[in-house]
């Protein structure tokens, strides 16, 4: 449970209706989750999601316009929404473009009665849901991309946006200091340092410094 007594307001979108009626009749069964939006294609959740301004969108990989697309449409809408992937196979050639993205979790429909509510809880609060089995493919992935020298520079799966507010915070300055000078919000700051932070699997300030001095994005500073 959240500390807060607010609902989790919850969006699905998903091309099948009785899909979507077994995901609102199982989520109804909890308390602390409000569905407040639904959408049967890519470009209506992206409305739905723009509309209701949810703290979790739930969206079908493969639905009309891709999932895919969707996530990264919402990505650049500067809302605090976490998105939730649902897929029937957890392929690992989708897996790390979700997170990448902006994604805060990959679901699998087979098992969405065991982990769904949980995955929600677990992302409206900040974190990262990926079950077991897609943990050990992105592992996989992620060493198999190693032994053959293909890894990615780990800056390169920032937004430029995010880079300007990482190089903000690594430099000291405060959300509010950051929005007045990229003209956003501070919530919208919060935001952005959110996706970075986990991006990066980072967790403290600390660690983003040092990341941004071994990335080049900030020149170190003499005592």
């Amino acid at each position: 449970m959240r500390e807060t007594a607010r609902p989790i307001r919850v969006v699905l979108a998903d091309d099948h209706p009785i899909v979507r009626a077994g995901l609102r009749a199982l989520l109804e069964t909890q308390q602390e989750i409000v569905v407040v939006g639904e959408a049967g294609t890519a470009s209506e959740a992206v409305d739905v999601v723009t509309r209701e301004r949810p703290d979790v969108a739930i969206l079908d990989i493969s639905m009309p316009g891709g999932g895919l697309q969707a996530l990264r449409a919402i990505a650049e809408l500067d809302l605090p929404t976490r998105v939730l992937i649902l897929t029937v196979h957890a392929e690992e050639r989708y897996l790390l473009p979700v997170l990448q993205a902006g994604g805060s979790g990959y679901v699998r429909k087979s098992s969405l009665h065991t982990d769904l509510i949980e995955a929600i809880r677990t992302v409206a609060r900040g974190d990262v849901f990926v079950d077991p089995e897609a943990a050990r493919m992105l592992l996989r992935g992620y060493l198999d991309q190693a032994q053959a020298g293909h890894v990615q520079d780990p800056a390169q799966v920032l937004s430029e946006r995010e880079r300007e507010v990482l190089k903000l915070t690594a430099a000291g300055y405060t959300a509010q200091e950051i929005a007045d000078q990229l003209y956003l919000s501070p919530k919208t700051v919060e935001t952005y340092r959110h996706r970075v932070m986990q991006k990066l699997g980072f967790s403290r300030r600390s660690e983003l410094v040092r990341f941004a001095l071994r990335a080049g994005l900030l020149d170190p500073v003499a005592e």
